[in-house]
């Protein structure tokens, strides 16, 4: 039976990605930073993404990882975080690959950010203040830091960034299916369930390698 680790399990991807995981058999190990504030399908466990031992010692035994964490649970928590630079993410990153990578798990999906696509001139999305307020550009970019060091990490894992796009409906049905792109995205709307449903589809059959891709309805 596959088994997976979900790093931000708390979260609304996390959350959704742990109930696609139960719906199709897959045993899920939930990290969060508080399990008694969590009831979460399989084994929930407390965890942090920037304690390398602690990521090393959880990825251990399961045949691939979920990144769905988030340094705030919505745009008001965003903000009260103030400035965020980039070493959340590649922290985040580097115990993730060297964890995967000395335990000898796999597969590495992380939920990435609409916001660090490009458009059709190939500049960052967040570049424009018409699709992100200028208030949040510096997460964005702090984003950006964890995908460019996966983009140049020399590592046996096989890593893949599914990005949504910029709404994301938590109370939308799932449908099962979705669409996929490339660097520019492709559609404005998916359901958590569907992203959910993208993430589990690339455990269960990896289509997508080493690389950056769109998910929409």
């Amino acid at each position: 039976m596959t088994s997976i680790v979900i790093f931000g399990a708390g979260g609304r991807a996390g959350r959704a990605v742990s109930a696609e995981a139960e719906r199709r058999g897959i045993q899920v190990t939930s990290v969060v930073r508080d399990p008694a504030k969590h009831r979460l399908p399989g084994r929930v466990v407390p965890g942090d993404i920037l304690d390398a031992g602690s990521v090393a010692a959880l990825v251990a035994g399961h045949d691939a990882a979920v990144n769905a964490v988030s340094p705030a649970s919505d745009p008001e928590a965003l903000k009260a975080l103030g400035t965020l630079d980039g070493r959340f993410y590649i922290t985040a990153t580097d115990n993730l690959l060297d964890g995967l990578a000395a335990a000898g798990v796999p597969r590495l999906v992380v939920i990435g950010l609409f916001a660090n696509l490009v458009d059709a001139d190939g500049e960052p999305l967040y570049d424009d203040p018409a699709v992100l307020p200028a208030e949040f550009r510096h997460f964005a970019v702090a984003h950006t830091a964890g995908l460019d060091r996966l983009r140049a990490a020399d590592t046996r894992v096989d890593w893949l960034v599914l990005t949504p796009p910029a709404q994301l409906l938590p109370d939308a049905p799932r449908r099962g299916a979705y669409r996929s792109g490339g660097e520019t995205g492709g559609g404005v709307t998916l359901s958590y369930a569907d992203l959910a449903v993208a993430v589990v589809d690339e455990i269960e059959t990896p289509a997508h390698h080493r690389t950056r891709i769109s998910v929409f309805d």
